[in-house]
């Protein structure tokens, strides 16, 4: 996997306060909408290895409720305290930033050497927009977006009962839709399609996955750099990242409206730019 590298210590647009503001602010990160009795419940399907709470990875066995409560504390910044058992919970919005450093380093790692990125979202009418915003900007720099398996559909239990799911791209990020347009996924199959259509292809698997939930834990567990974002309700990512298989997870709100993510965006481009150009 590609080495991280480091910002340059730089005055930026918009700055690290800015962005620690912005988070805060929208709720993107410090006191969070997420309930905190739906963190605890993940926290422990995930360790019960429930598939829908895996996001694609193969987590070390040794993973309790207790021991992934720790790990969000550490990572996310969730409450520490073990009464919190409802109400609100948190994501420390410096924790957020830091991580959009390291993912903002490896995205400008891809920028720079030109490299084969899949942009994918299992959140498309929130995180969408964001990610065409960066598939533009790998093009611009000469590098590939990647696109399979386009069309490839499978049939998916929903709230609403099963469902003909099918791949989709919209400018370059993937997603999947039912007939009535672009669904929430955690699932892990779409990603799996991709990576074997390219295989049968006979083309390179990509240098990088930009994505979230099933999307970018199906790639990392396939040995594909993977960065991505995600709540404090989808622990698996962090597990992920804790066990060195997820490069980077970000921590933060992914269902707010697309335009909330807009200046969390420019704070990425700029920085990657930084690296791009080092």
């Amino acid at each position: 996997m590609s080495a991280l590298v480091p910002v340059l210590a730089e005055q930026l647009d918009p700055t690290r306060a800015a962005l620690v503001e912005h988070l805060t602010a929208t709720g993107m990160a410090g006191r969070v909408a997420t309930p905190r009795e739906n963190n605890l419940l993940h926290y422990r399907l995930l360790a019960d290895r429930d598939p829908y709470y895996l996001l694609g990875l193969d987590p070390s066995v040794h993973w309790t409720r207790d021991s992934v409560l720790e790990l969000m504390v550490r990572k996310v910044g969730v409450s520490p305290l073990l009464n919190h058992r409802s109400g609100q919970d948190t994501i420390d919005p410096d924790r957020t930033a830091d991580a959009l450093d390291r993912y903002a380093a490896r995205f400008g790692v891809a920028l720079r050497d030109r490299q084969r990125v899949l942009f994918a979202t299992g959140h498309p009418r929130n995180l969408g927009p964001l990610y065409q915003r960066f598939a533009a900007r790998l093009r611009e720099a000469g590098g590939t977006v990647v696109e399979a398996a386009q069309g490839w559909s499978y049939d998916a239990a929903t709230h609403y009962g099963r469902k003909r799911l099918e791949i989709r791209y919209d400018l370059g990020v993937a997603m999947v839709e039912d007939p009535g347009g672009p669904v929430h996924s955690h699932a892990a199959r779409p990603i799996r399609a991709v990576l074997a259509e390219l295989a049968a292809r006979r083309e390179p698997l990509p240098d990088l996955v930009l994505a979230d939930h099933g999307w970018c834990g199906g790639a990392a567990q396939a040995g594909v750099d993977a960065i991505g974002f995600a709540d404090c309700n989808d622990p698996a990512l962090f597990v992920g990242e804790d066990e060195g298989t997820v490069q980077v997870a970000v921590p933060l709100d992914d269902g707010l409206g697309p335009e909330q993510y807009e200046l969390l965006g420019d704070y990425v481009l700029a920085r990657a730019q930084l690296v791009a150009q080092g």
